[in-house]
């Protein structure tokens, strides 16, 4: 067994010469850690580390921003205000790890505090991540039904809803029942979009190809004819054409490598990961190579070691009518595509301008929390001296002419709540026995209801003072959800064992991402459990009041840094999937529509010129420009409408199952598919006039001539 608890409340501070630097990659671990997980150490003792509580072990990356070129084996490194003697030196982390953690401590050195250890040691605390080393024959769900019987019989709670569950280690990367938001963790969604839209590129890119190559087959018939003629066998000329093929593909890998290796520095800032070309990317660049050979040569080489010379000179059809409804075929699956990641762009478009919207919060640049230091809860033991102090700070804040509004609030976030709290702290008139629903809880100091813009629906706000110490607001939700009887307001209401009635009622609002539906909210007037501030500034003046802040801080606290987080850095770190799945689908859709168009072009060329002749007799008989563009044209544009009509249930049925994910969505509406459809028609014609028009205002003499 091993366990580990990453360091993040507060994150701490490594104070190097006087100079404070946040470290987020920390953990506390069991002794057993490092013999249960692979890490490699490139120097010091682990024994050293583990009989000494107060050591520290770095990654190589780590150890050198400390200590630059000096060896930090015994050297002291001050973290917060204790300090830790390094006793060795790990390897850096690989990439694809899920505990991307830099500086280890032991959890020993948290248990020398009996406070600390007592709430280690406490059944209900959670704040740990056990890993569990099982037998070979082991079963994981009997081991499973043991550990929950351990949990209930500690927690001598026999009538909880409680159960123990296993992960296996490689599943945890995708696994969203863990809520540990410390692992770095994969989105098995955003993986399968990255695929699908690869794939949908090289297939796009294939029917090009192919149909680029069976159109223009008419211009290689001679050249196949005489090398039939003077004894070509069908099988030396399919290996000729699969051959150039290959070398296409090759030549066109080769500049995707240095394409990439151009670009993956930019790709691994945005996706936050560190790729590189390891041997699993040669392979799914083989893989590819292979593929794209298989969709582009296969059906063309068949196709033109398959005719016979003698029915070329004699000026017959060669590939009949099959060969060009593949092509149309082709182009409705090219068209159908494009249409698909367009209408997606859009939709996702749609949602994340849902999402910005439901805010309540006006501009969540304008705002700024920190939380102060652990430390005023040693030097103000006591309840109203702890309360004052805050109060007194909060008033210094406030005093600042580019601060508009100061609220304290329990918890360190106000869009993504994860706090909260059930059971016998929490009663109220009609409460089913057992009924113990989750209830997520603000504690705030009044100020909540300005800076969350929330509007009352019942009753009335938090008197300013202690009057209302012990009552609550709910939210709509938890008025319904927990089956409160009307008339609400002066209902009995316990709140964490407070008792005191309920004095309002408030629309609901978003306090978590809106994958989650809005749950029972209880606001409560508790300045005592309110130690995280929230700073609106003034418009225009808000660098200068997180100076003004930031100045307030060091007269309190000189030796500990500021730590402040801006609302719309939370909110975009929040999203920050959902905006990589924008952008991805985006870029991929243009990318879908230029490949479909040049291969369009390139088959518009083509058209005009098989139909030379035509458009020359039509001419002559008096068909105007527009009627030569209008019929060249016409056959693009039924396979377009062709390709709208596929493309537009199937994108409805990929978006819907996409927003299934939120529990708050925007909805369709009729004139993205229409907006859809006349993008691409557009870009369509637009790419096929150049060769119609050019067709279109020919003299006609040239194209009749036969000389």
């Amino acid at each position: 067994v091993a366990r580990i608890q990453p360091v993040k409340f507060p994150v701490p501070y490594v104070n190097r010469n006087g100079n404070f630097i946040k470290e987020e990659n920390c953990a506390y671990v069991d002794s057993s850690w490092f013999s249960m997980f692979d890490h490699k150490l490139l120097s010091g003792s682990m024994n050293a580390f583990n009989n000494n509580p107060f050591s520290v072990l770095l990654t190589a990356s780590k150890a050198k921003k400390y200590f630059g070129s000096e060896d930090p084996l015994g050297r002291t490194l001050r973290i917060d205000t204790i300090d830790y003697k390094v006793q060795g030196v790990l390897a850096n982390n690989p990439a694809n790890t899920s505990f991307n953690f830099d500086v280890f401590l032991p959890l020993a050195a948290k248990m020398s505090n009996a406070e600390v250890k007592k709430d280690i040691f406490y059944w209900g605390n959670y704040s740990y991540l056990t890993f569990i080393k099982l037998l070979p024959s082991a079963d994981p769900s009997a081991v499973e039904k043991k550990l929950t019987a351990i949990l209930l019989k500690e927690r001598e709670r026999e009538s909880m809803d409680l159960k123990a569950g296993l992960v296996n280690l490689p599943a945890m990367h995708f696994d969203k029942s863990i809520q540990d938001p410390d692992l770095l963790r994969g989105d098995r969604k955003t993986v399968g979009i990255f695929s699908v839209l690869g794939i949908l590129l090289v297939l796009i890119a294939s029917i090009n190809y192919v149909n680029l190559t069976t159109a223009r087959a008419t211009l290689r018939m001679k050249e196949v004819s005489m090398r039939k003629i003077a004894g070509a066998g069908r099988i030396q000329l399919f290996v000729q054409f699969v051959t150039e093929s290959f070398l296409i593909s090759f030549i066109a890998l080769v500049i995707a490598v240095i394409g990439v290796s151009i670009s993956l520095p930019m790709f691994n800032e945005f996706s936050e990961k560190t790729f590189s070309f390891s041997g699993m990317v040669w392979m799914i660049a083989g893989a590819m190579l292979f593929l794209s050979v298989v969709l582009c040569s296969i059906y063309p080489a068949l196709l033109l070691s398959s005719f016979r010379p003698i029915t070329f000179f004699k000026g017959s059809n060669v590939f009949g009518l099959k060969s060009v409804s593949l092509r149309k075929g082709l182009v409705v699956t090219q068209f159908t595509l494009s249409i698909i990641l367009i209408i997606s762009s859009i939709v996702v478009y749609r949602q994340m301008q849902f999402i910005s919207r439901q805010s309540t919060i006006a501009d969540k640049s304008q705002i700024f929390s920190f939380k102060l230091p652990f430390s005023i809860y040693k030097k103000y033991k006591k309840e109203a001296e702890r309360v004052g102090f805050m109060e007194m700070y909060k008033q210094q804040l406030t005093a600042q002419s580019s601060v508009a509004a100061v609220t304290r609030l329990n918890g360190g976030s106000l869009i993504n709540m994860q706090s909260w709290s059930s059971g016998d702290g929490t009663d109220w008139d009609g409460r089913e026995s057992g009924f113990e629903p989750k209830i997520s809880f603000f504690e705030s100091d009044g100020g909540l209801k300005d800076l969350l813009n929330l509007r009352l629906t019942q009753g009335r706000w938090f008197i300013e003072g202690t009057a209302d110490k012990m009552n609550s607001i709910l939210n709509e939700t938890a008025v319904r959800e927990l089956n409160i009887h009307q008339p609400v307001i002066g209902q009995r209401f316990v709140a964490r064992g407070d008792t005191g009635i309920i004095v309002g009622v408030v629309k609901d609002f978003y306090y978590k991402k809106l994958n989650e539906k809005i749950g029972p909210v209880v606001i409560r007037n508790t300045p005592e459990m309110s130690s995280t501030y929230f700073v609106k500034t003034v418009p225009g003046r808000t660098m200068e009041a997180k100076n003004a802040a930031e100045k307030t801080w060091k007269s309190f606290f000189p030796s500990e840094p500021f730590p402040y987080t801006f609302l719309n850095d939370e909110y975009e770190a929040l999203y920050r999937s959902e905006q990589r799945i924008l952008m991805l689908v985006g870029v991929f859709s243009v990318l879908a529509i230029l490949i479909s168009c040049l291969g369009l072009f390139g088959l518009a060329a083509f058209t005009a010129e098989r139909r030379r002749k035509e458009i020359g007799i039509r001419k002559v008989v008096g068909a105007s420009v527009t009627d030569i563009v209008t019929i060249i044209s016409r056959e693009f544009v039924l396979l377009i409408s062709i390709a709208f009509l596929i493309a537009t249930p199937l994108a409805w049925w990929a978006m819907n199952n996409w927003l299934r994910d939120f529990a708050y969505r925007t909805n369709f509406a009729w004139w993205i598919f229409l907006v859809a459809g006349l993008v691409t028609v557009i870009i369509a014609l637009t790419t096929m006039s150049y060769h119609a028009i050019r067709a279109a205002i020919q003299n006609p003499v040239k194209s009749l001539r036969t000389e």
